[in-house]
């Protein structure tokens, strides 16, 4: 079928793979990171030029590597706001990553809609700091010269398949990158103006949402863009994950999606209600604590790294002798405590040593991952296996402990660019349908990820022992915690 590319600007790099459009094998690869927009090293910052990723894009395909390349797919960070002015320029730096900024406006939102539950029901999902619908309520607050000059609203994907295809009259986004923006429903299918309205102030232009398999475009050259994708919803494509697949993610915070078929409504906020790049639905639970509880507790320990934390708990017992941590050092959104604080259970004379606690630590992070996996299992999500994905995921502690507390086979797959993987089969599909040797209802088949398989096993009985006290010390602390 030809050579296609799928390009991943995450919040630091652009990666590029170039692939067999047929297998998927992966021919060439390319990196660069982004331009330093922070000399002080005060951290990454909240805005950011757009152009950046242009720059950081160039200097990835580098050396003639899109040379053949027939179609490109898109992938970038989530919950980018590209605000733009009606001649098309950028009305101020994009808005970034969960800027905390924006922490009031989310609670402003909530309460001007009616509560959570009633912003589950329109789209889906809560407003949080991160949402490009928050940002819109900062700016009006914060920028409202800004907000009035707004005149058109792109994603960070949105923004670099529009300038890749010169900047056309036509603006396009996806399923995927619509249902993060906290102003289109996934269970409809539409865009909620209203809700633009009521954060901004006023209507603006929003792009086009496309099917999965329509090309956003061509070049003048004839290489064809694809519909492009959020970085959450190119990895579980690249990954090959369908109906039953689970992907834990261990970052500092943790995150659990699945593929559905149908949207989730949650009363509680719980479940954030995405589409996926595939015409499916991917419900997401998010957790704040995961690999920041094991950091905490490795400084804590006087340990210099994960690795070492790891070592140490492998040297106690499943159940760290009673020890029971409630990982919730910043809060918790699952379960929805953003004031409480992490609660240690179970110190006995016998209990109190380093081991018992480092493997308390890491039963503890993933009993609070468990937790929102029977979140979605309670809302009728099929989970026979958990893709583990994230550096501690490679931690034997981890793999160890997680088949047996997750009731489920564990798959750790290889290191790889999974979202650039997932645009560029993203761009074969696209390739493929105007083609007319691919159905536009059914994606390219890739060999999935290469993996680790991880079973229950023996263990099974003891990990759900283990599992039943956390929840019991989590009842006994937090009362209702789950009520759903």
């Amino acid at each position: 079928m030809g050579i296609v590319a799928g390009l991943d600007s995450a919040p630091d790099f652009t990666r590029i793979v170039v692939c067999d459009a047929d297998s998927g094998t992966v021919l060439k690869q390319g990196y660069a990171p982004h331009p330093v927009d922070n000399p002080q090293g005060t951290g990454r910052p909240s805005d950011v030029d757009p152009q950046s990723w242009l720059y950081s894009l160039g200097e990835a395909a580098g050396g003639g590597l899109l040379e053949g390349v027939q179609a490109i797919g898109v992938s970038a960070q989530a919950n980018a706001l590209v605000p733009l002015d009606s001649q098309g320029n950028t009305v101020r730096p994009a808005v970034v990553g969960a800027d905390k900024r924006a922490q009031v406006a989310a609670a402003d939102l909530i309460d001007a809609l009616g509560g959570r539950a009633a912003w589950a029901q329109a789209v889906g999902s809560v407003p949080q700091a991160a949402h490009p619908v928050t940002k819109l309520r900062w700016l009006a607050r914060t920028e409202p010269e800004n907000a009035a000059r707004t005149a058109v609203l792109l994603q960070a994907h949105d923004w670099l398949v529009w300038q890749l295809l010169g900047r056309p009259v036509r603006r396009t986004t996806d399923r995927g990158g619509a249902s993060g923006t906290g102003y289109w429903a996934a269970a409809t299918g539409n865009y909620r103006a209203d809700l633009v309205e009521l954060a901004l102030g006023h209507q603006t232009m929003l792009p086009e949402v496309i099917g999965p398999a329509e090309a956003a475009g061509a070049t003048p050259e004839g290489l064809l863009i694809s519909a492009g994708t959020g970085e959450t919803m190119a990895a579980a494509f690249g990954l090959g994950i369908g109906l039953g697949d689970a992907v834990v993610s261990l970052g500092a915070s943790g995150s659990v999606m699945a593929v559905h078929p149908e949207a989730l409504y949650d009363p509680n906020g719980m479940i954030t209600a995405l589409a996926d790049a595939t015409g499916m639905h991917l419900p997401v639970v998010t957790t704040l604590n995961a690999v920041r509880t094991l950091r905490g507790t490795a400084e804590l320990l006087g340990l210099p790294d994960l690795e070492s934390l790891s070592e140490l708990a492998m040297k106690s017992t499943p159940g760290s002798h009673g020890l029971v941590l409630l990982p919730y050092l910043e809060g918790e959104r699952t379960p929805n405590l953003p004031h409480t604080a992490g609660t240690l259970s179970g110190l006995r004379r016998e209990s109190m040593k380093p081991e018992h606690l480092a493997r308390a630590a890491f039963e503890g992070m993933l009993c609070g991952l468990a937790d929102a996996l029977d979140v979605m299992r309670g809302r009728g999500v099929e989970v026979r296996r958990v893709f583990l994905l994230g550096q501690a995921a490679e931690l034997p502690a981890v793999q160890a402990a997680a088949p047996s507390l997750f009731g489920a086979q564990v798959m750790v797959p290889q290191p790889a660019d999974y979202a650039a993987i997932g645009a560029a089969r993203q761009a074969a599909w696209a390739l493929g349908t105007s083609q007319g040797t691919l159905d536009p209802r059914t994606p390219p088949v890739w060999q999935g990820a290469a993996a680790q398989v991880l079973e229950p096993g023996e263990d099974l009985a003891v990990g759900q022992a283990v599992r039943q006290q956390f929840v019991s010390v989590r009842e006994q602390t937090h009362p209702g915690a789950f009520r759903m």
